[in-house]
């Protein structure tokens, strides 16, 4: 070697790792105890957002007021940390919150905004008719997803997974989510962006040029930047700041806005049928049906984040397959109680493992219990979830980028020098974005989705499953992925095939075991083919 030279290895690509590097804590590894209960509500805190918005939609328009929306948020928020606990304990074993869905909006407005609710003069009968209507569509679908996943059926689909067909569909499950980022944000920039401007520099300046205790920073940059900025809002709304804005303006930007906080009650347990007997339509239902098979997809992609960021292996195609069974299990419970929305694995939150670099299974189930803490407590919840939602954009501007960034790592497994891989990557990425936009702005401007028939079931079906932009493009990669030149020598090592059959079998690789098996020596009963 010349003098001055490089060594030899310079140039060379860095090594394919079916673990993530760098993780502080792994999904079988616990922080101590302080560290992970600050861990822990910081999940919660991160989830909160998505179930306000969620309710903040759906509960006007079938009737409600804040009386009925902090009851709604208060179900939510246990039925979650139910189904948060059932998902780390017995299902996919990863560190992922269940939480409300945006797939399931479509179908639950149009059951709210149905002409058999124009008879109830009364709102909060109104209110309750549709809330059982959405019940019951919920029971049926949630048979439709344990079918899927305890029968086998999505491990029989997953087993033709390659890196390949689901990079798009990772990539799109933090990308498609761009609406609830900064375009939420700049409903009230001046709090909204200095909290963008602060998450990102405490997590990402701030631990560079301080040398205190390691990770302190990353992992609670979140907490720092909502109590300051919230704390930053308050100020202005006491100072009148907003009197005189305008109403969207206030709605936004203020600290007192929602009246979340007279409204919900000291102390109250949500219960099973609390809005009444659950009424069965099969048109709902359908709808319905087809919002929790994007819920699956959705799911999918959340799932195979969180195995990147746990530092866990891929995903055994029959772990996969018991996770959306137990996805199928926390649809019933949503029917059962009235979250009035079907849920599914919570995108913000496996972005914020990417974060905070902790993929502990045990943070996650200690956020559950704040879950289950805070919906009983309903006034301390309210406090909680009347932070400006501008705030919470502002954090999903880097969660959700985790979140696509988890997807783009996974082209290490691919030939990048494939035109086929290109194409199949590009079109699908593309394809992906571009047909929800078109069938979202039609149903903005027209007031319904391109496909209009007169059966309301199918119409809905059709624009819930291609607003979706996760699941456009997996469709996409997927269908080209299985098709595209597939008797060609090198598709099998060009698709990352290759790398992910050693865990096509739970037993193949003693890893597994070790981030997959179920508490208490259950694999006995319930083992994993």
């Amino acid at each position: 070697m010349a003098a001055g030279g490089g060594k030899s290895d310079d140039f060379q690509p860095f090594p394919v790792k079916d673990q993530l590097p760098g993780v502080d804590f792994c999904l079988s590894s616990t922080p101590s105890w302080p560290e992970a209960v600050l861990l822990g509500f910081q999940h919660y805190l991160v989830m909160l957002g998505t179930t306000v918005i969620i309710s903040s939609i759906i509960v006007p328009l079938m009737g409600g007021g804040n009386v009925e929306k902090a009851d709604v948020i208060n179900t939510v928020l246990f039925v979650a940390g139910i189904n948060t606990l059932l998902q780390t304990l017995f299902g996919s074993r990863l560190p992922v919150v269940i939480g409300s869905s945006y797939a399931f909006i479509i179908p639950t407005i149009s059951i709210a905004l149905s002409r058999r609710h124009s008879i109830f003069v009364d709102p909060h009968r109104r209110f309750k008719a549709s809330m059982r209507d959405v019940q019951g569509s919920l029971i049926v679908a949630s048979f439709f997803t344990m079918v899927i996943g305890f029968f086998g059926f999505w491990r029989i689909i997953s087993r033709f997974f390659s890196p390949l067909a689901v990079i798009p569909l990772v990539i799109l499950t933090g990308l498609g989510l761009y609406a609830q980022g900064f375009p939420q944000l700049a409903r009230c920039i001046e709090i909204g962006l200095p909290a963008l401007l602060a998450v990102v520099f405490l997590s990402q300046y701030v631990p560079h040029f301080l040398k205190s205790r390691r990770g302190i920073f990353e992992r609670f940059a979140i907490l720092f930047s909502v109590a300051i900025i919230w704390a930053f809002a308050e100020i202005l709304t006491a100072a009148g700041a907003y009197d005189n804005r305008a109403p969207q303006t206030q709605f936004s930007c203020r600290t007192d806005r929602s009246g979340l906080i007279s409204a919900a009650p000291w102390i109250r347990f949500p219960y099973p049928f609390q809005w009444g007997r659950p009424r069965f339509n099969a048109g709902d239902a359908v709808a319905v049906i087809a919002a929790s098979f994007v819920a699956i997809i959705e799911s999918t992609g959340t799932f195979i984040t969180a195995t990147r960021y746990a530092s866990a292996t891929p995903m055994p195609p029959s772990v996969l397959s018991r996770g959306v069974g137990w996805l199928g299990v926390g649809l019933l419970l949503d029917g059962l109680f009235g979250t009035g929305s079907g849920s599914t694995a919570s995108v913000e939150n496996a972005g914020l493992l990417g974060l905070t670099r902790v993929g502990s299974r045990t943070v996650i189930q200690i956020s559950a219990l704040f879950m289950l803490f805070f919906s009983v407590l309903g006034k301390f919840g309210a406090v909680l979830a009347s932070i400006p939602l501008p705030i919470m954009a502002a954090v999903y501007c880097v969660l959700f980028a985790y979140v696509a960034s988890g997807g783009l790592g996974l082209l290490q497994f691919c030939n990048l020098n494939s035109f086929r891989t290109k194409f199949i990557v590009g079109f699908s990425v593309f394809m992906g974005l571009s047909v929800p936009e078109y069938f979202n702005q039609y149903l903005l401007v027209s007031g319904h989705g391109p496909v209009h028939t007169r059966s309301t079931w199918f119409n809905n079906v059709m624009q819930v499953i291609f607003s979706s932009p996760a699941t456009v493009g997996f469709i996409v990669a997927f269908f080209l992925d299985c098709t595209h030149s597939y008797g060609h020598s090198s598709v099998r090592r060009d698709s990352g095939r290759h790398w992910w059959e050693k865990f096509r079998n739970f037993n193949t690789d003693t890893r597994s075991e070790e981030f997959y098996s179920l508490p208490a020596n259950l694999n006995r009963f319930f083992p994993s083919f």
